[in-house]
């Protein structure tokens, strides 16, 4: 988050302030129902579409801005919620924006994954047509590439695509792992191998290889399509470390075919 979306900003005739006469927050500067919750709308800030509406409180507000990840409030649980933090869905926040009078924020993210718990990349996913309501919405891709993460930790973090072509969920699996090296989760198997260098790396790359031939020579199909997920995985895992683009490699592929 930049300092203009930070949970402190300077005074500027907005009011009396906090009781404590310290700096007036832009929490503070929100108007906050009689529930002490805000109405918040998530919006993909790529493509502008409209994700999920929930509710935040002023605490779940503060972490947002703080942290740069989306925090709600649930009024079913009554508590605070991380969204992804069971699901892996998670949004980072890039801006926050408050409407005219107040008392609804706008959270503009990056969305991996579905936004909706029933697997939608949006929660509107469902539009009026002939008296009733008809899908209209894409359910995402869910290939949990969790099991990598559980390796090491029961933190998991399973991921949806919402690209189902091959190359869409390669790219958004090199996104996930980007994510990965950038913010080094503690728990996490991609951290721990990002920690322990280009040689570990390489080595897994290699016995990755080497499952893959022996699946391959035993002859089981399920076994051979497991460890030839687990060797893309870790060749897209050598591509961050050496930062090359993904698509570096789809465009050598490309110039193969004669």
């Amino acid at each position: 988050m930049d300092k203009q979306n930070s949970p402190e900003v300077e005074r500027d005739n907005v009011g009396a302030g906090t009781p404590s006469g310290g700096p007036v927050t832009a929490v503070d500067q929100v108007s906050f129902g009689p529930n002490g919750l805000v109405v918040v709308v998530t919006q993909d800030r790529r493509s502008g579409e409209v994700l999920m509406q929930a509710y935040a409180n002023r605490e779940a507000l503060a972490r947002t801005l703080a942290e740069g990840r989306a925090w709600y409030y649930s009024r079913s649980r009554s508590s605070l919620w991380l969204k992804g933090e069971t699901s892996g869905h998670f949004q980072t926040v890039r801006e926050v924006r408050l409407d005219c009078d107040g008392d609804a924020i706008l959270y503009l993210v990056d969305q991996v994954g579905a936004a909706c718990h029933e697997g939608y990349r949006s929660c509107f996913f469902r539009r009026a047509a002939g008296g009733g309501w008809e899908i209209d919405g894409r359910h995402v891709v869910d290939l949990s590439p969790s099991r990598f993460e559980n390796k090491v930790s029961e933190d998991t973090h399973p991921a949806g695509f919402s690209d189902p072509s091959a190359f869409g969920i390669l790219a958004e699996l090199q996104e996930l792992i980007a994510g990965r090296k950038r913010e080094m989760p503690e728990g996490s198997y991609v951290t721990s191998l990002f920690n322990r260098g280009l040689d570990v790396i390489l080595k897994k790359v290699g016995e990755e290889a080497a499952e893959v031939i022996i699946a391959g020579k035993g002859g089981s199909r399920s076994e051979l399509v497991y460890e030839l997920a687990d060797l893309w995985f870790h060749c897209l895992v050598l591509l961050e470390e050496q930062g090359i683009d993904l698509r570096e490699v789809l465009a050598e592929l490309s110039s193969r075919r004669r």
